[in-house]
């Protein structure tokens, strides 16, 4: 596998790392506008190749990713303490638009991680042109895999054990899909002593994490940069993963004309089919309510 990463900053280069340590890539591509930071990491990753699976690490011009099977896009700006994710659409769009019109005619995944992701994940598939499938978002991934992990420590299971999703905006309005969640097979609101008033603190919980981190250390990038690797290894080995992905919806549980994070069935051809999530009413309420904070974002691009 070929794979590109653009934007050298600490999120790119977890991406990286998390790349090359789970062995899914044989050639590895950086790119930074900062070309001597670029060429400083990749220097840095090619000396740990020895421990690793055989593998070619270097700087890159943009141009030269278009061999890739799959490129990343991590460059822009990290949030800062108490600033929401949607905040730094102003500042990171721009940024998301001229490497979309770059890579026209390219013709792998292009998979979003920049926040506000939603919101720039349209901003990618309007500037590439590319097909909808094939420009992902790793949207609530990650939220998603918080929220087994929450999980698991309250029910004192493993998290692989835990099956729910974290549905809508990577972000405030973003909605913990409890009435279809799952332990070992056993509906959740039917576990042994389950509370449904833990909920509501639960998501809470979830939902603040990433403010959590960067208060503490200025940014999350190990925990995306491994939901990241694991994305790209699932969709270039082509598994046919059902995961909760951002990607451009056409009427899924009554969305249409936005990029926001449903499940999906991802493999090499990208988010090809989207799946119809099962919600109670109150949270396909609060998921019709994240799709309009989100279109109200792609709007004030416009405005």
């Amino acid at each position: 596998m070929r794979i590109g990463v653009i934007g050298m900053g600490k999120v790119g280069a977890s991406v990286a790392m998390a790349l090359l340590a789970r062995g899914v890539v044989r050639e590895l591509y950086l790119h930074d506008l900062n070309a001597a930071r670029a060429e400083g990491e990749a220097l840095d990753l090619a000396h740990g190749a020895p421990f690793l699976r055989t593998t070619t690490v270097r700087a890159v011009s943009l141009g030269e990713l278009y061999d890739c099977d799959a490129v990343v896009i991590a460059a822009g700006r990290n949030g800062k303490p108490d600033e929401s994710r949607l905040a730094l659409l102003q500042d990171n769009a721009g940024v998301a638009r001229s490497i979309g019109g770059q890579l026209r005619h390219y013709r792998g995944l292009l998979v979003m991680v920049t926040n506000p992701v939603d919101v720039l994940t349209q901003v990618l598939l309007e500037a590439s042109g590319l097909p909808p499938a094939r420009v992902l978002g790793t949207g609530t991934l990650l939220d998603s895999a918080r929220m087994r992990l929450t999980l698991g420590h309250e029910l004192g299971v493993a998290p692989q054990s835990v099956h729910m999703h974290v549905l809508g905006e990577h972000g405030d309005s973003q909605v913990a899909a409890f009435s279809s969640a799952s332990v070992g097979g056993v509906a959740l609101r039917a576990w042994p002593g389950w509370d449904r008033a833990r909920e509501p603190v639960l998501a809470a919980e979830v939902r603040n994490a990433a403010a959590q981190i960067i208060e503490r250390k200025g940014a999350t990038n190990h925990a995306i940069g491994l939901a990241t690797a694991y994305l790209l290894k699932w969709a270039l080995g082509d598994e046919q993963r059902v995961i909760t992905v951002s990607r451009w919806q056409e009427g899924r549980a009554g969305i249409s004309g936005l990029c926001i994070s449903l499940p999906a069935i991802v493999g090499r051809e990208g988010a090809t089919l989207v799946l119809e999530p099962a919600l109670d009413e109150l949270e396909l309420a609060a998921l019709h309510a994240s799709a309009a904070v989100l279109k109200k974002a792609s709007a004030s691009l416009a405005s």
